[in-house]
């Protein structure tokens, strides 16, 4: 979400001081109306990445998206779209896109979950457009590279979870961002939101406070909870991970420091 321009509060965006220190990329990409797409992060964020690498300089990708993650370090490929066939498709009822998904490629329902209508109708437009069915796609060198997680160019990942401590800090944070004028950054571009940034944690709860639909009270409760449901989801999603090595969580930020170089010195020693 920090790719879009005026998401600065609520993104926890880096300030133009901490920009300065240390280049930065992907920030303040597009305006919050445009719909970026995984794939367009993907196209950007690995053209920096190669950019960094060519001058012999340490890329460092930080972030909570998984996806978003995993597109900039490995072999994801996201297949072309078109709306107007997207549109086609939505128009039919399930089973009938169910069917002939499954008359092109019989075995696509070993790659797709055939009870979810919006894979399936993603799985038909991919194939519609590229002639290609979910079984040939998911036998693929790339595929099976992501699967067992072979990253595109080297890397070291860390993740930190705070545990049992996670629920008060969201709580903190949150209220941190309302005192720093996060309801005055929502008013602001509340009516200018895409398809994508209005499903921004924090922006889409406020909005309705912003609308004076709901209270204030309910609208920071609902943003804490889906930053926690959001929390969950991505310590699930990592937790799959086998190459994210865990630092042990604390609230001292010298204590995390001092874990987290003992550990980049183990891996220098493994990869030297």
């Amino acid at each position: 979400m920090q790719v879009y321009r005026g998401l600065d509060i609520g993104t926890a965006k880096p300030s133009p001081a901490e920009q300065s220190v240390v280049p930065h990329h992907l920030i303040d990409v597009v305006n919050p109306e445009a719909s970026f797409t995984v794939a367009e992060h993907q196209s950007i964020g690995v053209a920096a990445i190669d950019h960094i690498l060519a001058r012999d300089a340490q890329p460092i990708v930080v972030g909570g998206s998984g996806l978003h993650f995993r597109a900039l370090v490995d072999p994801l490929e996201f297949p072309p779209t078109d709306a107007a066939v997207r549109a086609e498709i939505e128009a039919m009822a399930p089973a009938d896109a169910a069917l002939e998904l499954l008359e092109s490629d019989p075995g696509a329902a070993a790659a797709v979950d055939m009870a979810n209508p919006r894979r399936v109708s993603r799985a038909l437009e991919v194939m519609r457009l590229t002639g290609v069915g979910p079984t040939e796609r998911s036998g693929s060198d790339s595929a099976a590279a992501v699967r067992s997680y072979k990253p595109r160019v080297p890397l070291v990942a860390f993740g930190m979870d705070p545990g049992d401590a996670l629920a008060n800090r969201v709580e903190r944070r949150f209220d941190a961002m309302l005192a720093a004028g996060l309801l005055d950054e929502v008013a602001a571009v509340g009516n200018r939101l895409g398809v994508t940034a209005a499903q921004g944690v924090g922006y889409k709860e406020l909005v309705p406070v912003v609308r004076g639909e709901v209270t204030l009270e309910v609208g920071r409760d609902a943003a804490i909870r889906a930053t926690m449901a959001l929390a969950k989801r991505q310590r699930t999603f990592f937790r799959r991970d086998p190459r994210i090595r865990w630092i042990p969580w604390h609230d001292g930020a010298d204590q995390a420091l001092q874990y987290a170089l003992a550990a980049v010195g183990e891996v220098t020693e493994e990869t030297a």
